[in-house]
């Protein structure tokens, strides 16, 4: 029975530990944590380095670069020794072309990831779209088909003319009197039936 008591006891003490907890509320979205890295807009940077990417790759950016070089090393080669910021082996110039380059090469890739990422999207819109005029195809080849159909069985305009045409014919030899079958309609001729059949 002791044992009982204590287990019972032990059970009280934690469930009033875990209500006097703040408990989570599932409704409510969670307040944002401070985090130390700084945040940024993914979108916003992406537009950024497709803006620099695109920058990058036009003639205008090589004939800047070429101008700031050419003015670079005139300058640290003519100028008076006090004012020259590197001299001959322009350590410093090589230092700010590797990190061009090395911000350069990500900035491009960044820039290809986002258009293959809409070409991938634009893909799937053109496949989608290809399936929709091809089940749109095949619904107007059946349509036309059933209509094909159903006028075969249907009289067309050249059969009732010429229906019509052995009909006044046989009326105009009926009233010649050279009809040697008379009395007998065309009808009852070209269904195989005779006089004697009626």
């Amino acid at each position: 029975m002791p044992e009982r008591e204590t287990t019972t006891r032990e059970r009280a003490t934690s469930g009033a530990t875990a209500s006097s907890r703040a408990r989570a509320r599932l409704d409510q979205p969670r307040p944002p944590r401070r985090r130390l890295l700084p945040e940024w807009d993914p979108e916003s940077f992406g537009r950024l380095s497709e803006r620099v990417a695109r920058f990058l790759g036009t003639g205008r950016f090589i004939v800047w670069m070429t101008v700031v070089i050419i003015l670079w090393v005139v300058w640290n080669v003519s100028a008076p020794s006090g004012l020259r910021f590197d001299e001959y082996p322009f350590i410093f110039l090589t230092l700010m072309l590797s990190l061009q380059a090395s911000y350069a090469a990500p900035l491009i890739l960044l820039a290809q990831n986002r258009q293959d990422d809409r070409d991938r999207v634009n893909l799937e819109q053109d496949r989608k779209q290809n399936e929709r005029s091809i089940a749109d195809t095949e619904y107007l080849t059946r349509e036309i088909a059933a209509l094909r159909i159903g006028l075969g069985e249907v009289a067309t305009r050249d059969w009732i003319r010429s229906e019509l045409q052995d009909l006044v014919r046989d009326l105009e030899e009926r009233q010649n009197g050279h009809h040697p079958d008379r009395g007998v309609f065309p009808a009852d001729r070209s269904a195989g039936r005779d006089v004697h059949d009626r």
